[in-house]
């Protein structure tokens, strides 16, 4: 069981004279929904509102094939929200997010170990870190420590949000606790650059090895992506129309890969074609049969 930890939010991406298009999205569910379709069994952890718009989460979840026995209600709160700007392909986020019920996902140890059950991989991202807070990041950490005794791997994908956090010392102090309990790390170049002053993907994956990392892709947009290691493995030339969710799925298909027993450099590949694929589509989340349709064979 693949365990993603984060917050959910409602979405609203471009669809064309004025009008916009409402889903359900974030990060760590990104890359979950991307897992479940590549066939692996997924579960979302993470808390929302006790309102008619959650409840509609939740039924997505169940629809899309996800566990959502452990999501938990907040009656106080409800679900974040973010508008989507493009510029071209790329893209800009607004977001409506300081009642997200998600902040307190991490409050309680006791359901942070029953979410954590039975995991065999648990996907966390920086954004998580960012909203559950110091007392949430510990709670966390301790609960994946014991996850990690029970066999459980970790996966994480730094994603800064500079605005998340107080200053860039509060978010560099945050990962680098977080990589004692990281197995594979799958962060972005152009965020570590910009909080590490990393000068290369090659120094990005130096730094995180000497941290205890064992599996290090770092991301280089539509670049070669650096398997440490293993060496650099180009993107494929896409013509995209919105650049949301690629590196979310980069990461979907990197981690269905190795779980089907694939090399890094070939999971790798599979990883750039699914994030190719998954830019060609507006929003986070490609149409579900076009991702099973690239599974097929491969992942299986």
């Amino acid at each position: 069981m693949i365990v993603g930890v984060g917050e959910a939010m409602v979405e609203f991406a471009p669809a064309g004279a004025g009008l916009y298009a409402r889903a359900f999205a974030g990060d760590a569910l990104n890359t979950l929904w991307y897992l479940a379709r590549l066939g692996a069994p997924a579960r979302f952890l993470t808390r929302v509102g006790a309102d008619a718009l959650s409840d509609g989460f939740v039924a997505f979840l169940q629809e899309s094939g996800i566990d959502a026995s452990v999501v938990s209600r907040d009656a106080e709160r409800t679900m974040g929200l973010y508008l989507i700007e493009l510029d071209g392909a790329e893209r800009r986020f607004l977001y409506w997010r300081d009642s997200s019920a998600a902040r307190r996902l991490a409050d309680d140890p006791e359901r942070l170990d029953a979410g954590l059950a039975g995991a065999t991989l648990v996907h966390v991202t920086g954004i998580t870190l960012a909203i559950v807070g110091a007392e949430g990041r510990r709670n966390l950490v301790a609960a994946l420590e014991r996850a990690r005794k029970k066999g459980a791997k970790v996966s994480f994908d730094p994603n800064l949000r500079r605005r998340l956090w107080p200053d860039e010392a509060a978010a560099r102090e945050a990962q680098t606790a977080f990589y004692a309990v990281t197995d594979i790390a799958l962060p972005s170049f152009d965020d570590e650059a910009a909080l590490w002053g990393d000068a290369t993907p090659q120094a990005t994956a130096a730094r995180l090895a000497a941290l205890g990392v064992s599996e290090i892709v770092v991301k280089n947009g539509a670049g070669a992506a650096h398997v440490h290691g293993g060496g650099e493995v180009e993107a494929r030339g896409v013509e995209a129309r919105d650049t949301t969710g690629a590196g979310d799925s980069f990461n979907a298909g990197y981690l269905a890969a190795r779980l089907a027993g694939h090399t890094r450099l070939d999971a790798c590949g599979f990883a750039h074609r699914l994030a190719g694929e998954v830019v060609r589509w507006p929003g986070a989340l490609a149409p579900a049969a076009t991702v099973e349709a690239m599974a097929a064979g491969f992942t299986r």
